[in-house]
């Protein structure tokens, strides 16, 4: 991998933590169940994208 195809994984790490916990502070404050169960899925999967960023390094 190049040096600038790896500052591009790292980037999209960067972007994914940023989403994971952006997602479990919404999940964590809102009182909906819709909304909560929604922001959760999206915590989930946000960590799933992390972890496949992670595996191509």
């Amino acid at each position: 991998m190049s040096p600038k195809e790896l500052l591009y994984v790292e980037d999209a790490l960067g972007h994914a933590q940023f989403m994971i916990r952006q997602c479990q502070a919404a999940a964590d404050t809102l009182t909906d169940p819709a909304l909560r169960t929604q922001a959760t899925q999206l915590v989930n999967s946000s960590r799933d994208l992390f972890t496949r960023f992670y595996n191509l390094i």
